[in-house]
């Protein structure tokens, strides 16, 4: 009974390995895809640029801070307004919020505080009070810790032109990862998810919404409810790009990059954050996220050759799953996303894959999420409810 059991979970475990090495492999001519797809599309644009508001929200001190935040304030753009939001009037940034609102000037930039609380998720939360200072009618989201170049603002506002575009994000990948579990985390998202998100926009095999860096009409917003119909649910912005698509509106996927700083302050908050990430893919795509077991090919790889006592053809089958995996990840690193900083982490990357089966397990068990070192419950829906409401139900 028990030699059937180990065979049979021998041979399970090998469809992995064989799928996520064919899906590495698929990713690669994605990328390639990509790149040349793009390289010939013709950009959209307004003969007329529209006034923008752009809306960051902070939260604390951050790595590279200055830097992130003063990008946002020299964009090559005709008319534009920053708006800084906060929630505690003794956060530790706004010295540094007056000090570029002293640079740039009151006309460019607006530092708003407000201890908002429509719902649970914070960032919406703290995205409402900014709201409230925002003069025009574009709208651009944009996280605390994106490094932005002076193209961005009209690259992303470009494709509100066509009227069957209800938003435009564009993709990011992370950059400035120092230490060892910082280079796992840009890993995380460089070579896992951003090539997932590659993937996906090339083959047409999902449809997404990236909240770190969005553009829409304030009256897209309205009539989809608003920030205040999005701040119970965890994945807000594939929340906000699904009711979009309800409109019969699209989200415009724009082909360029902007840098997400990576901060993590120790071990705990990485791995915390990896079933942050994990939880956050499940709540909007539970069937999905579970199919990704299927292509995950390392830790299955090695399952199978300790099934197989570490004979030929299980090393075999692990040696021929590792490189795979490797030459994969650095192509799609290096071709698709012109990403120097992880091509030099990849030694990282049979450690990240192996801890990213443990936290996968543990998005489908774990009830309870952190974000910003608050718990919180998830619910079925994809909502964040408090630990103390979730027991009164």
């Amino acid at each position: 009974m028990v030699h059937s059991l180990g065979h049979i979970l021998q041979w399970l475990s090998i469809i992995p390995a064989i799928g996520g090495s064919i899906y590495g492999i698929l990713c690669v001519l994605a990328s390639i895809r990509f790149r040349k797809r793009h390289s010939r599309r013709k950009k959209p644009s307004f003969e007329s640029w529209p006034p923008v508001t752009i809306l960051k929200p902070i939260h604390g001190l951050e790595k590279n801070q200055r830097e992130n935040l003063r990008s946002t304030c020299i964009q090559d753009y005709p008319e534009f307004q920053v708006v800084f939001s906060v929630q505690d009037p003794d956060d530790a940034a706004i010295p540094l919020l007056k000090e570029i609102q002293r640079e740039f000037g009151e006309a460019r930039v607006t530092v708003a505080f407000g201890n908002h609380r429509e719902g649970t998720n914070g960032k919406i939360n703290n995205m409402i009070g900014g709201l409230q200072h925002a003069r025009h009618d574009v709208l651009v989201i944009s996280d605390s810790d994106v490094l932005l170049r002076p193209d961005y603002l009209k690259t992303i506002v470009a494709p509100l032109s066509d009227p069957k575009v209800g938003c435009a994000c564009t993709l990011y990948k992370a950059a400035g990862a120092a230490r060892w579990f910082e280079r796992m985390e840009l890993l995380t998202l460089n070579a896992d998810f951003m090539t997932n998100v590659l993937f996906a926009h090339v083959s047409g095999a999902s449809k997404f919404c990236l909240g770190a860096s969005a553009a829409l009409h304030r009256s897209t917003l309205e009539r989809i409810g608003g920030l205040e119909g999005l701040s119970d649910y965890l994945v807000e912005d594939y929340e906000m790009g699904r009711r979009i698509w309800s409109m019969g509106k699209e989200v415009a996927i724009v082909p360029y990059f902007v840098d997400t700083i990576v901060d993590l302050k120790s071990p705990s908050q990485w791995w915390d954050h990896q079933v942050y990430w994990d939880q956050n893919t499940r709540a909007a795509r539970p069937v999905a996220f579970f199919a990704t077991a299927l292509i995950r090919s390392v830790p299955f790889a090695l399952l199978f050759a300790a099934f197989r006592m570490c004979d030929v053809i299980g090393l075999s089958v692990l040696a021929a799953a590792a490189i795979t995996r490797l030459a994969s990840a650095a192509a799609v690193l290096g071709w698709g996303l012109r990403d120097r900083e992880g091509l030099r982490s990849l030694g990282l990357l049979f450690f990240r894959d192996i801890a990213s089966l443990a936290t996968w397990i543990l998005a489908f068990t774990k009830r309870t999420t952190i974000w910003r070192g608050n718990s919180f419950v998830l619910t079925r829906d994809g909502r964040l409810v408090s630990p103390a409401s979730a027991a009164n139900h």
